[in-house]
């Protein structure tokens, strides 16, 4: 499948549940005119503790640098687990790879798309790092347990994919609450800044949405959803999901 944009996030390169091997499967088969990648790339604060960096993840850069090398335009967004760029930004690699904070994305029709990864509208990242950081710990816990849980699920008959951290987090009524906050005002953001749309990341939640009249498309992650946002040439946009082998079309074009 070749598509005319596509647009990652959160892979998390340096962490131990970096879905890397499945992401460069999915690279051989999805491959597009444009690639953005809307932040947390790289997890530096992961990085930070401890070091961790298998070579499957220096093939996953090695394969990006050849997809520039061969005409892929490359654009990197700077999330919050990957800020330590942001002093040295923005970085232009070659003809066509480049670093930014922002980005905007141009569809043919003229309507424009915001490009960001998300963090500077999460008010805990913003003002309570300590407490950003523990949350994270937390979350990588909750992806430590999925492992055994996944080999019980298995012995027992099941294979349908489960993620015990994906439940905790949309069944705690605090988080459900903080990723409606969160996608509402990135839609009200796109809408003073008089785009069409806006993409992002950083929430690990994959969505494709109206939203008071601006589309808002998320990432999701490749850490356990493996999910990718899509354009298509005919103009339509969807969520591609690694999980279910299957792409899930948006009611928007």
């Amino acid at each position: 499948m070749r598509y005319r944009a596509l647009f990652l996030s959160d892979i998390h390169l340096g962490t131990r549940d970096a879905q890397v091997e499945r992401l460069l499967e999915f690279i051989k088969t999805h491959e597009a005119d444009h690639l953005y990648l809307l932040g947390d790339i790289i997890d530096g604060w992961e990085l930070g503790r401890r070091w961790r960096w298998p070579q499957s993840h220096s093939n996953l850069i090695q394969k990006l640098l050849r997809a520039a090398r061969k005409g892929t335009s490359i654009t990197y967004v700077v999330g919050n687990h990957d800020d330590f760029l942001r002093p040295f930004l923005p970085i232009t690699l070659g003809e066509r790879l480049f670093i930014v904070d922002r980005a905007e994305y141009t569809t043919p029709d003229g309507r424009r798309y915001a490009l960001v990864h998300g963090d500077m509208f999460d008010s805990i990242t913003m003002t309570k790092k300590w407490l950003a950081l523990l949350g994270d710990k937390s979350y990588l816990l909750l992806l430590r347990l999925n492992r055994p849980l996944a080999k019980i699920r298995s012995l027992l008959g099941f294979r349908r994919h489960w993620s015990l951290s994906q439940f905790a987090k949309r069944s705690v009524k605090q988080a459900v609450a903080y990723i409606d906050d969160y996608e509402t005002i990135l839609s009200t953001f796109a809408k003073e800044e008089g785009v069409d749309g806006v993409i992002c990341g950083h929430i690990h939640e994959a969505a494709n949405k109206m939203m008071n009249g601006i589309h808002y498309l998320n990432c999701g992650d490749w850490v356990e959803s493996c999910t990718a946002v899509a354009h298509c040439y005919d103009g339509s946009w969807m969520i591609l999901d690694a999980n279910k082998d299957l792409s899930d079309p948006l009611l928007y074009r």
